[in-house]
């Protein structure tokens, strides 16, 4: 009887591992985005010198419409402030960009990965105001079914012509961005 026991328990252990990985797989269906869904995100960075002589910071919210589960149509505007002095630069700088931004996704999972593309305007102090394309990807995180960790590189490259844009692209910058998102 004992060894009955033993075996049928053994057995019973035995399938504690597939019965919470069949739990994972299906609790993963509930996180992120559905077609119609809605996305907010909003993002930040700075920095100072060690006398706080010299900060930046910057401001960035994106707000996105999944026209499918995995392609997301959205409005991105970020605000930088930096506040520079130095030899013969004592001044405040303000700027802006405006772009519109379309991402595709994967949909599966806690962590997904996204890349694409946006286009819009950079405006204010210390920049020439001009249009600019960009390239981005990065990762969304899960951390509950509808709120996400983000993390995204864009490389813009500014022109003042389209016939610009093209060579333009080789001048380009990189912007990068940490924040948390939610979907509605």
């Amino acid at each position: 009887m004992t060894k009955k026991l033993i075996a049928l328990t053994l057995c019973l252990a035995g399938t504690l591992p597939l019965a919470v990985q069949a739990q994972q797989a299906g609790s993963t269906a509930n996180f992120g985005p559905s077609m119609g869904d809605r996305e907010f995100s909003l993002s930040g960075s700075g920095s100072s010198d060690r006398k706080f002589d010299s900060t930046n910071f910057g401001v960035s919210g994106d707000m996105g419409w999944y026209l499918r589960d995995h392609l997301i149509l959205g409005v991105r505007q970020s605000i930088n402030y930096a506040d520079i002095e130095g030899e013969n630069i004592t001044n405040d700088f303000w700027n802006g960009a405006t772009r519109g931004y379309l991402n595709f996704q994967t949909t599966d999972g806690r962590l997904r990965p996204f890349g694409g593309g946006s286009l819009g305007f950079i405006y204010g102090d210390g920049v020439k105001d001009s249009a600019f394309a960009g390239l981005e990807g990065g990762l969304k995180y899960y951390v509950l079914e509808n709120t996400y960790v983000l993390g995204r590189v864009e490389y813009q490259w500014f022109f003042s012509r389209s016939s610009d844009a093209e060579d333009a692209f080789r001048d380009g910058a990189f912007a990068y961005t940490v924040g948390l998102g939610y979907n509605f």
